[in-house]
């Protein structure tokens, strides 16, 4: 009897799929795997034949991912994500720990804390997986509300509506400082700094983080030229460059204000004050994992909040 789809859709089936497209042959996938190249033909082969599709363009060296196989690979990529989430779970009843933790970090947060955090994690969950992802603006909480993080750290935008199953405490507060590198033209203007004078010059902007819709951008006035980089600490560093003007948390802008580096300035307009928060997902019947658990007892304590927001002063070497 020829083998169905069901027969060869297998994790292990998809995971080979995964390989050949990120390889981009199958020679290539075959070292990866350490199988031989005619072995990875054949599976490929089966699963085609099962679906009755050809999944790969074999008319050059390469091997391209017809529509077809790529509407399987984002299928398979889901149905192997629920199945590590099914494994998840069944862990989780079984020890009460999280095989995997996903904290969304925002651009404004302290790096350096959160890596001593996680050093103090893995000493009490060595086995479970913990996984960072850098957001920023409206996306780190869209990494909670989508599914994508169990925790947000730095949450600045938690508006009514958007905050339906979710639980959020505040970290502090952080105030922000319009600051220029010394040799760029507003350093040497008379204060207070007008957004007239500030329109004349490019602006330097983390982009939004948000994977769907435009995102949110602050602090920039309208028809600005815009420099837009991936995260806070590339905006330090365009900024002590001269490559654009912004406002930056005064607690990483600090060290660099303090010998020179940076020229702070005071503007017209109302001072930038954010107050962030951190928030997680309702997590069902079972509650908060231990590894979850482990975080929020971390972030009852003020110091680590503190720490959280004000610890920048390594954020950029030399």
């Amino acid at each position: 009897m020829p083998a169905t789809a069901r027969d060869v859709l297998t994790p292990d089936a998809l995971s080979l799929l995964q390989t050949v497209a990120r390889a981009g042959s199958f020679a290539g996938a075959a070292r990866e795997l350490g199988l031989v190249p005619s072995a990875v033909t054949y599976r490929v082969r089966q699963i085609e034949d099962a679906l009755d599709a050809l999944l790969f363009d074999r008319a050059s060296r390469q091997a391209r991912l017809t529509d077809a196989g790529a509407e399987l690979l984002r299928e398979g990529e889901r149905l192997l994500g629920e199945v590590d989430a099914v494994a998840s779970r069944v862990r989780r009843v079984a020890t009460g720990w999280e095989s995997q933790l996903t904290i969304a970090v925002d651009a404004i947060i302290s790096c350096g804390t959160v890596m001593e955090l996680a050093d103090a994690f893995f000493e009490v969950a060595p086995h479970t997986r913990l996984r960072l992802r850098d957001e920023a603006l409206s996306g780190t909480l869209a990494a909670l509300t989508s599914g994508g993080a169990d925790l947000a750290l730095g949450v600045a935008l938690l508006e009514q509506g958007t905050a339906a199953g979710l639980h959020a405490r505040t970290l502090g507060e952080i105030d922000f400082v319009f600051a220029v590198a010394p040799h760029h033209p507003l350093a040497a203007m008379p204060e207070p700094v007008s957004d007239e004078m500030i329109h004349k010059h490019r602006a330097v902007a983390v982009a939004d983080s948000v994977q769907n819709g435009t995102g949110l951008t602050l602090g920039l006035l309208a028809g600005q030229a815009v420099f837009t980089v991936p995260t806070m600490v590339a905006k330090l560093d365009a900024q002590l460059r001269g490559l654009g003007v912004g406002f930056l948390p005064e607690p990483m802008a600090r060290p660099y204000v303090e010998t020179g580096r940076l020229v702070a300035k005071r503007v017209e307009r109302a001072p930038r004050v954010v107050r962030p928060s951190y928030a997680w997902r309702e997590t069902g019947p079972l509650g908060p994992g231990r590894g979850l658990q482990w975080w929020l007892k971390q972030l009852e304590s003020p110091a680590t909040r503190k720490a959280l927001l004000d610890r920048h002063a390594s954020a950029l070497v030399g």
